[in-house]
């Protein structure tokens, strides 16, 4: 957290637009394109060439070891391929994002689902509100299996309950960054997750928001592991907001433990009170009172964490207004 905390230090609070040039406060040339790759060989050229024929000359393909013809299909079509180090979709974003020298680094997924001429309008809202991360929200869910719109609905309102702020979409496959806010991000994920643990930091400490994309059909055969995937991703939350955001956890916590010792408590009072003393049980009253007790510690940490948020808050913004 302190090295995200110092790299949001020196981030200029905002971004002339004559410096993104003319074209609708869009330069081209500011943004890199990664794509994290793992035999895509029926859609990574289709991609590739939707992202030139829009005008982006930065595409830096990442590829996680294929066994197909991605790598010589997008070196073909003129796009610069390096290998990730490590294993996984998270390994292969941040092999990518030590590269980016650009900017601003617009992560997309190889399997031909979004639309390069969407990446103008997450850089537009980017410019213009002075935001560290911009997610493309899929508005196509007829493109989305069932299952994982379910899933999508589930985390998004995890995670939002966890962060205390509305990520509608937080598993979106296309997503625009500041690189200079966000790479010194501390990423500890290892798959999908990725993209959860990113908006979840970048949520904590700066600015995100959320712009409607297409979502088309998906070129080739899908890697995600529903139920797995969609466990860690949770995980991945709770962490995430156990770090950046322990309030909402404590909080939780505290009202859960002190919820069921009031239960307790209440219930022995009702059998004392019909049955007399004799049919209650210390037992039970103790492990009431002791939960109880354990709840209102949890509310006292829950607010002394708060304050020191609202701290930490004000630090970062007196530092982006200088």
């Amino acid at each position: 957290m302190r090295k995200l905390i110092e790299s949001l230090r020196n981030k200029r609070s905002s971004v002339n637009a004559e410096d993104l040039g003319s074209n609708n406060y869009s330069n081209k040339d500011d943004i890199t394109v990664i794509i994290p790759t793992l035999n895509e060989e029926e859609a990574i050229g289709k991609v590739i060439k939707e992202l030139k024929r829009c005008g982006y000359k930065n595409v830096l393909v990442i590829d996680g070891y294929s066994e197909d013809r991605t790598v010589e299909i997008a070196r073909n079509y003129g796009a610069e391929v390096i290998y990730q180090i490590g294993h996984g979709k998270a390994a292969a974003i941040k092999t990518g994002l030590e590269k980016v020298k650009t900017r601003f680094a617009l992560i997309m997924d190889g399997d031909g689902t979004y639309d390069p001429k969407d990446i103008e309008r997450l850089l537009r809202v980017a410019v213009e509100g002075g935001y560290d991360e911009v997610i493309g929200y899929r508005r196509d869910r007829e493109n989305i299996p069932l299952i994982h719109r379910l899933g999508n609905r589930i985390i998004s309102t995890f995670l939002s309950l966890l962060l205390g702020r509305r990520i509608k979409d937080p598993c979106s496959g296309m997503y625009l960054l500041r690189r200079d806010a966000v790479e010194n991000l501390e990423l500890t994920a290892t798959g999908f997750d990725v993209e959860v643990e990113i908006a979840s930091q970048v949520a904590s400490l700066g600015r995100v928001a959320e712009v409607p994309i297409s979502y088309r059909r998906r070129v080739g055969e899908s890697k995600l592991k529903t139920w797995r995937t969609g466990f860690r991703i949770l995980l991945t939350a709770v962490k995430v907001a156990w770090l950046y955001n322990p309030v909402i956890l404590f909080c939780s916590m505290a009202s859960l433990f002190a919820l069921i010792g009031i239960v307790i408590l209440i219930w022995q009072l009702y059998t004392r009170y019909l049955y007399g003393a004799e049919a209650w049980s210390w037992g039970w009253a103790w492990l009431g009172l002791v939960l109880l007790i354990v709840g209102l510690q949890a509310f006292t940490i829950a607010i002394i964490s708060l304050l020191l948020k609202r701290v930490e808050r004000r630090i970062i913004d007196i530092h982006r207004r200088r």
